[in-house]
């Protein structure tokens, strides 16, 4: 799957949604650099796509950068809200309050 993606995108095609997907691909390969770099990707093509906010803060952790994660699931979260995805609000909502707990505690 990740080779299919990634061809296309090498033959020109660069969209939010096919960066979601290969973001999401590399993620799942434990490859939270590529997964960051595509994600990212998507959020700038489209910065209302909550759930390439929630994966980019995903990779984020995965990469032990924090402070990135929480900004993307707060970014996350507006777009969100903007969308009304609240199932996503939900879970951005959750990952933020880890955060938050693992710094009191």
């Amino acid at each position: 799957m990740r080779n299919r993606l990634q061809a296309m995108l090498d033959a020109g095609r660069d969209d939010a949604l096919l960066r979601f997907g290969l973001g999401n691909a590399c993620l799942q390969a434990g490859d939270a650099d590529a997964a960051a770099l595509h994600l990212a990707a998507a959020t700038r093509h489209d910065p209302d796509y909550s759930a390439a906010w929630k994966l980019l803060g995903k990779a984020f952790l995965a990469l032990g950068r924090e402070h990135e994660a929480e900004a993307a699931w707060r970014s996350g979260l507006d777009a969100a809200a903007r969308r009304g995805d609240v199932q996503l609000t939900k879970e951005m909502s959750v990952f933020l309050r880890r955060i938050e707990r693992g710094r009191q505690g």
